[in-house]
């Protein structure tokens, strides 16, 4: 097994603007990639509180959670992650699309390539996009090599840019750094809710859903984002934004 326990980007690797937890930025964004207007980001305003959850399409189509790279949260990511391979899954019998992050604050667009890349979100990106090229050229490849392919390919980072550029806040320096980091909680086509992190040695398949159930059900919030908020504790700088069906916005 190996035991790597740095996973960021080394220091001399591109660095990209860190992207802001604004779901309409990230729309944008997403829909420059290639994902059709038929779905969209939004803001999730609590995870515990069923009336806010009720303010979100279902089903929703998978959950990113920013969070502060603790020392508990590092603690418990070495100890998991010393008890399992690297992960060297390639080709479409993978239940989900994962991508290593080589990029220095990338994590934004990485969690959002983990959203819609996987699960029901596939069918809406649209033929001969962006995104379309870059899941057909890196689902053959393996981790590594599509790692790579993603550093070598401009569009997504001339969009990225664009987007991180237009927040709310200034945007920070891409070579700063940035200790608040995006995962994605997404349905595979195995049924599995599956934490997509490029910071980890590969995807996590967290349980097994019902058919109905998606990453906000109760069953997938306790599987999923719950375990952040429980290990983390007094620290409330989490935020959490959902892929789901449009609504005006």
């Amino acid at each position: 097994m190996s035991t790597t326990t740095r996973p960021d980007p080394e220091r001399g690797a591109p660095a990209f603007i860190p992207l802001e937890a604004n779901p309409q930025l990230m729309t944008t964004l997403i829909r420059k990639l290639g994902v059709s207007e038929a779905l969209q980001m939004h803001d999730v305003y609590s995870l515990t509180d069923p009336d806010l959850l009720a303010f979100i399409p279902r089903p929703a189509l998978a959950l990113l959670l920013v969070f502060p790279i603790s020392a508990a949260y590092e603690s418990h990511r070495m100890a998991e992650d010393s008890l399992v391979d690297e992960y060297s899954g390639t080709g479409d019998g993978e239940p989900v699309v994962w991508w290593r992050q080589t990029i220095r604050n990338a994590c934004g667009l990485m969690g959002l390539l983990h959203a819609v890349s996987n699960g029901p979100a596939r069918n809406f990106i649209e033929q001969d996009s962006t995104l379309d090229g870059l899941l057909k050229k890196s689902i053959p490849l393996n981790p590594r090599d599509r790692a790579a392919l993603l550093v070598e390919t401009p569009a997504p980072a001339s969009a990225h840019k664009e987007a991180a550029s237009g927040g709310d806040t200034a945007a920070p320096d891409a070579h700063d750094d940035i200790d608040l980091h995006y995962v994605c909680f997404a349905k595979g086509s195995d049924g599995g809710v599956w934490e997509l992190d490029g910071r980890r040695k590969g995807p996590i398949r967290r349980g097994d859903l019902e058919e109905g159930e998606d990453v906000l059900s109760p069953r997938g919030l306790s599987m999923g984002a719950l375990r952040f908020l429980e290990r983390e504790g007094d620290d409330l700088r989490f935020s959490a934004v959902a892929l789901a069906g449009a609504v005006d916005w």
